[in-house]
């Protein structure tokens, strides 16, 4: 789902529209299935675990609470938002075990077996928040280093903002030209030699104008680093976005 798309399905589900809510809910219910599967250690029956209904609660405070000028997407909103829910689940689930006498439990080997799972969960736990920071680390070195190759084709990162296509179509065209560079070795080997598009060849393969081709110019160079250049969570960032 493009960010145009969902930012529409959004504004439309705030607004009441329950088709657009239902949409949403729908390509987010496998993010509520991969987030409780990981903090819990298991498979989950979406036929009968509680985690689904607590899931699908999330993503409906999500589609209600969400603002898109806070600064971050809708997909880690509502992925922070069922953590949230399925960490404080699990936690209650853990006090009311405490809670209730040994009598009640049944046989020894199912109370181990529940601490067991309490004792995975709060392993994944730490283990989620720990790769967090970890890719934390990894995206700001990636910035640092994607910054320094612009800079080499005189590119800064405020300039992609002002130089982005406005349209998701024309992103799209403009993703094909990148994708046509990075794959044609003499495309590629000029822009890598002169730091320049070689705009009068690139006109003669796609059906582009050379002046979109000129006001696209610097987003163009941009998206073909990425596509060139070992920046995974750029390129995981295109995949899922564009």
């Amino acid at each position: 789902m493009a960010l145009d798309e969902l930012a529409t399905l959004l504004e439309s589900a705030q607004a009441g529209h329950r088709d657009a809510r239902e949409k949403i809910i729908k390509r987010f219910h496998p993010l509520v299935i991969k987030t409780a599967s990981s903090l819990s250690g298991r498979y989950i029956d979406t036929a009968r675990d509680d985690e689904i209904s607590i899931g699908m609660l999330a993503i409906n405070q999500a589609i209600d609470t969400f603002k898109p000028q806070g600064g971050t997407s809708f997909f880690s909103y509502a992925e922070m938002l069922i953590k949230r829910r399925l960490i404080d689940y699990y936690r209650k689930e853990q006090r009311l075990s405490k809670a209730v006498p040994f009598s009640c439990l049944g046989p020894m080997n199912e109370q181990e077996e529940n601490q067991n799972t309490i004792s995975q969960i709060e392993h994944n736990l730490a283990m989620i928040e720990f790769q967090k920071k970890q890719e934390e680390i990894e995206r700001r070195e990636e910035i640092k280093q994607y910054t320094k190759r612009l800079k080499e084709y005189g590119i800064a990162l405020t300039d992609l903002v002002a130089n982005s296509p406005k349209h998701e179509d024309a992103r799209l065209r403009a993703l094909e030209v990148a994708r046509l560079v990075a794959t044609r070795s003499e495309l590629k080997l000029h822009l890598e030699m002169k730091k320049e598009l070689p705009l009068k060849q690139i006109e003669e393969l796609v059906a582009v104008s050379r002046k979109t081709l000129e006001r696209q110019r610097k987003y163009i160079i941009a998206m073909t680093i990425v596509i060139c250049g070992e920046f995974n969570y750029l390129k995981e960032y295109l995949q899922k976005n564009i």
